[in-house]
């Protein structure tokens, strides 16, 4: 297993910068999960460990190795890509020992090495059909079992499941997962989807126009988003505009139009002064809702609609001209009707403090 170490790496495109100085440390064994909105930098970050991109300026270490002016087939990484790039005329067997094949790697041990990988990925008993005879779920496990062959130092992955449907999405997320930790394979993993690296990633980092706005686990970064666009990208959330008033052993306190809230920073290392613009965050499933006035973090606010989902009520809840988003699980108070006038509270844990 290796670490991979990345130093004041830069990139630009023209006028346009995708990599602003970025330092990254991803530890070894780890499966790693870049996000973020399109144009952010991730792409060209994975591209750049795959050697595919030449940065501008910095430096990519694989281990102690300085690996930024190495060409991508003397990397040994692996990589899967969207698409599947599988070829046609050749079986599944074939397809998985074309890097051994050009590697002039001896017959026998090819043959060998292609059965591990297919049995790694489940495909043992497949290995003479032709990719058109397979599904397209089928197809993710040759690649992926392609990319595994070649024994790489680190595996590298573009969006991998973008292009199976949601159940076939849920089922090979579990499987690449397994299949990294079983091989102990540092993975770089891009994604647009949130569900996918909050449901197998070890850490993550968060970018933004070519720098990175959080590192941490899918916990941290949901839970405990540093900034707004964090907040926002992660998930979903109420963002509730207010003032700082104070905060002292970890707990800040925020007045905002519909009252004072108790809350943490997201962000720990920032100390707004008296009065500063902040914001709070708040996700839909951490508010509960109340007949009666409960004590601490409480809003006083009606009803404005309700999508009824058998386990989870969604609501539109209006308070101090703001429509919050509050999502009750288990719902007992979902027959009440539009207008109704509740309670909605949230847990200082649950209330973020933002930077505004």
């Amino acid at each position: 297993m290796i670490g991979i170490q990345i130093q004041q790496l830069t990139k630009r495109f023209g006028a346009t910068v995708a990599l602003d100085g970025l330092d990254l440390a991803i530890r070894p064994g780890e499966l790693f999960f870049l996000l973020g909105p399109s144009g952010c930098g991730k792409t060209t970050l994975l591209r750049s460990l795959a050697g595919f991109c030449v940065p501008d300026s910095g430096k990519i270490l694989f281990g102690d190795e300085d690996v930024t002016a190495v060409p991508p087939h003397r990397r040994n990484t692996g990589m899967m890509f969207q698409s599947y790039a599988l070829w046609p005329h050749l079986t599944v067997a074939e397809n998985v020992a074309f890097g051994l094949v050009e590697r002039r790697v001896p017959k026998a041990e090819i043959a060998a090495r292609v059965a591990a990988a297919l049995a790694a990925v489940r495909m043992g008993e497949l290995g003479a059909r032709r990719p058109n005879q397979l599904s397209g779920g089928q197809q993710q496990r040759v690649a992926l079992a392609r990319a595994l062959i070649v024994r790489p130092r680190c595996l590298l992955l573009d969006e991998p499941l973008s292009n199976l449907d949601a159940q076939l999405r849920q089922e090979l997320r579990a499987e690449i997962r397994r299949v990294c930790v079983e091989s102990k394979l540092t993975t770089v993993y891009v994604t647009h989807d949130q569900k996918e690296a909050l449901a197998i990633a070890d850490r993550m980092a968060v970018l933004e126009a070519g720098r990175i706005l959080q590192v941490g686990t899918p916990r941290e970064v949901y839970r405990r988003p540093v900034s707004r666009a964090v907040a926002e990208f992660i998930g979903e959330t109420n963002l509730l505009p207010g003032k700082w008033i104070s905060g002292a052993g970890g707990r800040v306190f925020v007045e905002t139009p519909a009252g004072r809230f108790e809350g943490i920073m997201g962000d720990p290392t920032a100390h707004p002064a008296a009065g500063a613009a902040v914001m709070l965050s708040v996700r839909p499933e951490c508010w509960t809702l109340h007949r009666a006035p409960p004590a601490g973090n409480a809003l006083r606010g009606r009803i404005g609609g309700t999508v009824y989902l058998g386990e989870m009520a969604q609501h539109e809840f209006a308070v101090s001209g703001l429509t919050l988003k509050i999502y009750e699980l288990n719902p007992r108070l979902a027959a009440a009707p539009d207008g109704a006038e509740l309670f909605a509270a949230a847990d200082p844990e649950d209330v973020v403090v933002l930077l505004g």
